[in-house]
């Protein structure tokens, strides 16, 4: 079993993002489930969404607490939550950001860092700071466990079809193309 927690903020997209990622998976003939999580349900409020997928059914629904993979679409996030919380040791984290490696905050057990400019790309591509399709292009480039060709057809399958799929598709692709994969070499202790 694969997992995966989103983090952003109200009206970003972040579970809008889990659901396309499941569709894209089941694209690839794997098991997935996609999990909203509602609190605060105001726009910029902290917003979690969950993901598991696996070659076998998943029966699972509940809330993920100890992650593969952390998704975080808004770079402010991690100031006022514990993204971290829970992350398996040799974890990964795809973090929307445009500040190099050396300046983005890690806890102890990321394995792999994928960065993407996620913010910058939107403006450029939407004209705002849409980052869910751009980020799942960057988990796709930093985990590889997803193809970009089934996310580009979860999204001609989505509500995108018929406005902004273009612009969504473009995004996707940037997403992929532009982030930058770190492996994060931990010393051991002798």
């Amino acid at each position: 079993m694969y997992e995966v927690r989103f983090h952003g903020r109200g009206g970003q997209g972040a579970v809008t993002a889990a659901a396309m990622l499941a569709s894209a998976l089941l694209e690839e003939g794997k098991y997935a489930v996609s999990i909203p999580s509602f609190g605060f349900e105001r726009r910029g409020a902290p917003v979690v969404s969950f993901l598991r997928c696996s070659d076998r059914e998943i029966r699972q629904m509940t809330n993920i607490y100890a992650p593969d993979c952390l998704i975080c679409v808004d770079p402010t996030l991690a100031k006022s939550v514990d993204i971290f919380s829970g992350l398996k040791p040799g974890g990964t984290l795809v973090q929307a950001t445009h500040k190099p490696l050396a300046e983005v905050v890690l806890s102890e057990a990321v394995g792999v860092v994928g960065l993407c400019d996620a913010i910058g790309i939107a403006l450029e591509v939407f004209k705002r700071p849409i980052t869910n399709t751009l980020m799942l292009g960057a988990f796709a480039r930093t985990t590889g466990v997803v193809s970009l060709e089934a996310l580009k057809r979860s999204l001609e399958d989505s509500d995108f079809r018929d406005a902004g799929l273009a612009q969504n598709l473009i995004a996707l692709e940037r997403g992929y193309n532009e982030t930058v994969v770190h492996i994060i070499e931990r010393r051991v202790a002798a």
